[in-house]
C-alpha cells in the first residue's frame, strides 16, 4: 500500500476488480503453480491487504516492509516451497500461459534461475521469475542490503557464476520493450484500465491484448512516456 509514485495502487480498481485480484485471478489458472501466496508487509496500512486476501481466498505471509528478500523467503520457508515463481502485485495482465512456458523452460534445463525477462525486447507487465528454493535461500543469506534486497532476485541475476541462470527466450521476434502493461504510476493505471475496457472478462491472453492494443495505438501513448525505475533507486 506504500508505493511511492501510485500509493494502494494494488487495492486500485480495473473494472470491477482491484488490481491484486485480477493478479491472483489470472495466477492460479497456471498449471504449473500449487498455491498462491501474497506477501506483504506488517505494516497497519497492509491490513487491507490482509482483508482482501481473506476476500479472495488466498494465503497471505506478512514480514519486512523494507528487505522484499527476507519477506519471499520466509513466506517460501513458511510454506515448505521447493520451487518459488514470482510474480509482481502490479502486472493485472500476467498471462497464465507465459508462466506455464517460462516453467516448461525451467523444468527441462535444471537452472537455479530462470525469467523471461533477461532477454532484450521483452512486454514489461509479464514478468515472471522461477527459482529453487536453495537459490533464493542462498540470496537471502548472501545479499548485501540495498537494492538486492528490495527488489529480491538480483543478486541472483547478477551473478551467473554462482547460480544457472536461463533466460527464457522471448515469446515473439518482435521488440515489445515500448510497451507497459505494468502499474507504477497513474498514466500506466490508466491506460490498463482503458485495455481492459477494451477486451472481454479477464481470461484473455496477452496475444488478444497486444492484438486490441495495436487496433487502437492511441491506449498505448497515455503511458508510453513513463520510464521503469533502475534497481539502484529502489
Amino acid at each position: 500500500m506504500s508505493s511511492t509514485r501510485l500509493p494502494g495502487k494494488v487495492l486500485l480498481s480495473i473494472g470491477t476488480k482491484t488490481m491484486l485480484e485480477w493478479v491472483v485471478t489470472r495466477v492460479r489458472r497456471s498449471t504449473s503453480i500449487d498455491e498462491v501466496v501474497i506477501a506483504t508487509t506488517t505494516e497497519s496500512s497492509d491490513e487491507a491487504i490482509v482483508a482482501e486476501c481473506k476476500r479472495l481466498g488466498a494465503a497471505c505471509h506478512r514480514g519486512s516492509e523494507l528487505d522484499v528478500l527476507d519477506r519471499y523467503y520466509n513466506a517460501a520457508t513458511a510454506r515448505d516451497a521447493d520451487v518459488v515463481i514470482r510474480i509482481t502485485s502490479d502486472c493485472p495482465f500476467i498471462d497464465p500461459r507465459e508462466i506455464d512456458r517460462i516453467a516448461q523452460g525451467f523444468r527441462a534445463s535444471s537452472p537455479d534461475y530462470a525469467s523471461n525477462c533477461m532477454a532484450p525486447g521483452y512486454l514489461r507487465g509479464l514478468d515472471a521469475e522461477i527459482m529453487t528454493m536453495e537459490s533464493l535461500a542462498r540470496a537471502w543469506r548472501e545479499a548485501p542490503h540495498g537494492y538486492h534486497r528490495v527488489h529480491v532476485t538480483p543478486y541472483i541475476y547478477q551473478n551467473p557464476l554462482r547460480f544457472r541462470l536461463l533466460a527464457v527466450p522471448p515469446m515473439s521476434e518482435r521488440d515489445f520493450s515500448s510497451l507497459r502493461w505494468t502499474v507504477d504510476t497513474q498514466e500506466d493505471l490508466d491506460m490498463v484500465r482503458a485495455l481492459a475496457g477494451e477486451l472481454s472478462g479477464d481470461a484473455f491472453g496477452w496475444q488478444e491484448a497486444l492484438a486490441t492494443l495495436e487496433k487502437r495505438p492511441n491506449l498505448a501513448k497515455i503511458n508510453g512516456h513513463i520510464r521503469q525505475k533502475q534497481l539502484e533507486e529502489g
